[in-house]
This record gives C-alpha cells, structure tokens and sequence, in this order.
C-alpha cells in the first residue's frame, strides 16, 4: 500500500494512505450525489399521512395557524403534483383549479403577469445600454477628438463592461443577500437611470467614461437578479419559458436602442450645446430603468428570499398573490421550505464549494460546459454588431442616417428572431442548436468581412448589410438564448449560484475584451481580417461544443449527475465518432447506426465522477 506523511504539527509524522484519502474523496462525492438525488426528489418515499402531518407542522411552526388543512394539501401535491386527481383531501374546486394549470399552463393571476412586464422592462433595460452607444459613436468619437484613438474609443465603449467584470457581477450576492430581489432590481435600475442621464451631460471623454464605468453597476447585478427573481416567482409549468424571456427582451431592448439612435439623429444643436443628437440617444436609455422602478414594488418579493430571512408569512403571502388558489401556494412554499432545508445540510460540509467547482468531476465538467457557450457568446463576434454596427456599415459606404437605419434592421432581425428560441431550445437541443449555427455564424462572418473586398459601392453596402442580417438570423435561436439556459441548468443545485457568478462574470469579461479590442483590430487587419478572426473562432467555438459540450435537453437532475460524470476524454471520442456518421447518414444517405455516449433508460448509479474508469459509456462509444 502507498503511504506518504504529512506534518501533524509535533516532531512526529502520521502515516496516511493515499488510497484511504482517495476513499474518503470518492465517498464525500458519492454524499454529494445522494443530497443532488434528493434536491431533485425531496419527498420522496414519504406517505400521505406524513405528509399530512408535516404540512400542519409546518403552518404552525410558522404563525400560519389558519393554513393548516391548505398546507397539508400542499404538502401532498408538492410530492407529486401531476397525481392531485386521485390525493385525498382535495375538493373538486382544488382539482378544478389543479387540472387548469395543465390545460390552460397561461392562465395566471394579473398579479404574475404584472412581474413578468416588470422584468421584461428590466431586460429591455439591459439590451437598450448596450446599443445606444452604437449610433452615438458616429458623433462623440470626433467631437471628443477619439475618432482615430481606437484603444481610447473601446475603452470608452467597453467601460460598463469593465465595471460588470471587475467589480458589479460580484455585488450581485451581497446586494441581494441584504437588500433581497426587488430592493437590488430597484437600486440597480435607479443606477441605470441616473448613468443614462449623466452621460448625456459629458464633456470629454474621460468625463464620458466614468459616467459609462458607473453604468456597470447598474447593468451586472441586475443582470443575474432578474431572471433568479423571475424563476423564483413563476409557476413550475412555465418557469422556463418565463426565465427565457429575459433573453428574448433583452434582444427587445437592443432593437429600441436603434430605433432610438434612428429617431435623435437629426436633432439639431441649439445654442452653446454641441452634439445633442448623440447626448440624447444616451440618455434615451434612461426611460425603461425609470419605468421598472416605478412598478417593483407593485410586485410581490421573492418567497424564496424572504423564506430564507425566516420571513415564512410573508413568503405565503407573496405566492398567494402569484396563484389562483392558497393551495397551489401552499404546495410551492412547502415544496420550496423542503429545498432549503436539505440545502442548509450542505452548508456545515467540511468542503469549499468553490474547490468542489475544480476537484469534482461532475461539477468540473459542468462549469466547462458553461463556460464554453459564455465565453462564446461573445466570441461568436454577435457585439461587435451590436456596438459597432454603424461604423461598420459607414466603412462599407452608407451614409449615416442609412448606416443607423441598416443597424435598426439587425437589430428588430435579432429580436423577432429570438422569439422562435423559446421553442427550439426545448426540440432541436442545446448541443445540436450550436452544431448547426456555428459553421454558419462564420460562413456569414467571412462573407461580409470578404465584401468589403468589392469595388461597386451598391453592391459592396448591399452585401455588407446582408451578411450582417444573415449572421442574426441564425445567432438568435443559437449562441443567444442557449448560454444562460444552459448555464442555470448543468450545476448540480447546490452550487449552482455560485457557478451562475462565474458564468456572468465571463460573459461580462469577455464582452469587454472585445469592446475593447474591435477598433485596433480593423485598423490592424482591415475588416476582412478582423471579421475573419471571428469567423475562425466560431469554427473553435464548434469543435469545443461538439467535443466538450454534453447536451441537457429534458433531462432530470438524476440523469445530469450521470452525462457530466462521463469522463471529458469519452465525450470528446463520442463526439468525433459523430462525424462520419453524420457525413454517412445525411450527406451518403447510408442506414448506420448513431454513436451513443450513454444508455440513461436504467436507474441511475454513481461512477467515479473524478474521471476514472467509466466503462459503460466508453464501450458504447
């Protein structure tokens, strides 16, 4: 048997065996595995009479004395709400209003509708600070005297993205963790309102970047809250497709911010104020962070956070108001009660959960995952469109006004092109929904970058702008809703804020490198080069996605733990045997049969999420 020392803090030396520590790694992963399996499952194997039983309990625990037949109905549905028909207890009324949730899944109490324009304001927020900026470059960027300081200019542009990176991402926790969810939405919003308003009064540009840099506080935490607000809040029969909004309002937001751009153009300078046009496109940004703040507090508060202030009435009270019946919150609150309690059980592990993000399989293999589509949702280039699209398009020959008109295209393209994601996330897959867009996110790349190559001006501009069009029309159903989705879904719950963090932050991080780093790049390659440098890393981006990237569609927590537990080097081997059967299948027609990386039709069990051994899923390789 191996042995090796380590120092006990006297002159002597304890023997410790390597394969007892091994041991004792693999059986605190197999614990972990056991705590996901019953966050997935927490009532599980529980009868109706204890059920019964707990759900008064916990009423009266609660100073919710009057709720107690409600909760004991809850706490039977929280186990299995599909069965309502046959749990006993429940009225016809109960069952009236438990079997409308599945066959009218949209029919909500006003109250839930009224948080989910609240939130999409706050995602229309989002997308218009990005892209006003766009149409004011053409104008502040010589008034400034910056026009041919390219790292001055993405400095400026990319300065909220900087703040998000460095220091805003990770105020999310604190803010929400003291303020709770609709405080940190109202004080970011309030920050957005107040740093749209003082960039319009800028008078240089290193004036302009601190008003752009005090933006990111704004935009970071509002960015990770609003979604875990909407999720928090949503009835489980469409949470996703609610927290899915925040993508496809967003890309909203950016086409308003056009549209914004497209109405201020020519707006004339009065006495003694040069560029108003540009100052009012800034400072247009203000009125939807204006219009949140106006109405969250019309909004109930997260149940989830109040609950884990101790502030279990209020939790209720919020839900009640999010559902038609106080059965049908009774059974979410309970439900949501059961979570935290068997997450509190993690809390007092003798593990960092951030070592536990590196020196567990399962979860390493998760945050790779996560990070690949976030780093490559900005290296996919889709920001330098949404930043630069107007200097692009002047480049290539337009005019102004038709540079910021051909720019408003792309942007109501993104948008109305994102709303069929809400759909083919949840058919084509994540994984596959990549596979097919990558290869023509850089076909469209190269083309516009080549086009400039064309000497007819018309024909030049016009296939600039189609290139353009044609690289969002397939970006908005691929690399645009599917990092944040798949983000929320590959951690194992327990840490799955903390990977949410890290996913943000590198978002964040990267959409300011390449902020930064657009302008010195066309000076240096010429747009062909520079539009060719992204069309190269969307090509990485599919040979990560095809070899690293397991696929999360439908699956249950259980059979996440078992395709993140298949080791990176099985993966990438399944995901080259894909190649010659696609070429085989679709392009020769022959009748092959398709690799399989992993049979989850039998009853999950633990491998050696630390990459070991996985013979199972190598043989069928």
């Amino acid at each position: 048997m191996a042995i090796t020392t380590v120092p006990t803090g006297s002159s002597t030396e304890k023997p410790v065996s390597v394969h007892e520590n091994e041991h004792e790694t693999l059986e605190y992963t197999q614990a972990l595995h056991k705590v996901n399996s019953r966050l997935a499952h927490p009532l599980a194997g529980y009868s109706h009479e204890r059920l019964i039983e707990m759900g008064a309990t916990y009423a009266r625990n609660h100073g919710m004395e009057e709720y107690q037949e409600e909760f004991s109905k809850g706490a039977m549905l929280a186990q299995d709400p599909g069965a309502f028909e046959t749990i006993p207890l429940l009225t016809d009324e109960d069952r009236n209003m438990l079997r409308r949730e599945v066959t009218h899944k949209w029919s909500h109490p006003k109250e839930l509708y009224h948080m989910v324009i609240m939130c999409s304001l706050a995602a229309a927020t989002q997308g218009m600070d990005e892209t006003v900026i766009n149409g004011a470059n053409l104008f502040f960027l010589p008034q400034f005297g910056i026009e041919n300081r390219e790292w001055i200019a993405g400095l400026v542009n990319s300065a909220p993205y900087l703040c998000c990176f460095t220091i805003g991402c990770w105020l999310t926790h604190p803010l929400n963790k003291t303020f709770g969810r609709r405080h940190t939405i109202f004080i970011t919003c309030l920050v957005s309102f107040l740093t749209c308003l003082w960039q319009g009064f800028t008078n240089s540009w290193q004036h302009l970047f601190v008003a752009r840099f005090f933006l990111g506080f704004g935009i970071g935490p509002k960015s990770s809250t609003v979604p875990v607000y909407a999720a928090e809040c949503s009835p489980p029969g469409i949470r996703g497709a609610l927290v899915m909004m925040w993508q496809m309002w967003t890309a909203f937001g950016i086409m308003v911010g056009y549209i914004a751009d497209v109405a201020f153009y020519k707006v004339p300078d009065p006495p003694h104020i040069t560029g108003l046009n540009w100052r009012l496109m800034l400072a247009s940004a203000c009125v939807p962070p204006l219009l949140v703040c106006a109405q969250v507090y019309f909004c109930p508060e997260s149940p989830r956070y109040e609950m884990m202030k101790g502030n279990h009435q209020r939790a209720f009270n919020s839900l009640a108001r999010l559902r038609w019946t106080k059965v049908q919150a009774a059974r979410d609150l309970f439900y949501m009660h059961t979570l935290l309690e068997i997450e509190k059980e993690l809390e007092h592990t003798k593990k960092n959960k951030i070592v536990e993000m590196f020196t567990i399989g399962r979860n390493r293999r998760a945050m790779i995952g996560s990070e690949i589509v976030m780093f490559m949702q900005q290296f996919c280039g889709v920001n330098v469109i949404a930043y630069y699209s107007s200097v692009i398009f002047v480049d290539s020959g337009f005019s102004h006004v038709s540079a910021l008109l051909a720019s408003m295209g792309f942007g109501i393209i993104n948008f109305l092109f994102a709303i069929p994601a809400v759909y083919t996330i949840d058919t084509f897959g994540r994984r596959n929904l990549l596979l097919t867009t990558f290869p023509f996110m850089a076909l469209f790349l190269l083309f516009t970058g080549f086009s400039f190559w064309i000497e007819d001006q018309t024909a030049r501009i016009g296939c600039v702008a189609l290139g353009i069009y044609l690289f969002g029309i397939v970006y908005s159903p691929g690399e645009g809703p599917v990092p944040f989705t798949y983000s929320a879904e590959a951690y194992p719950l327990y840490i799955r804020d903390l990977g949410m963090s890290f996913a943000t932050a590198t978002t964040w991080g990267f959409n300011w490198v390449l902020s930064m780093t657009w302008l010195p790049l066309v000076r240096a390659f010429k747009p062909q080069g520079a539009f060719g440098y992204y069309a190269g890393w969307n090509m990485i981006g599919f040979l990560l996605v095809l070899f690293f990237l397991p696929e999360t569609k439908g699956r249950t927590l259980e059979e996440l733990d078992r395709v993140f537990e298949v080791p990176t080097h099985v993966h990438a081997k399944w995901g080259l045997a894909q190649i010659p059967y696609f070429i085989k299948r679709y392009i020769f027609h022959q009748d092959v049969p398709a690799p399989i990386l992993l049979d989850l039709s039998d009853t999950p069990h633990h491998a050696d999420s630390h990459g070991g051994d996985y013979k199972e899923a190598t043989e069928k390789v």
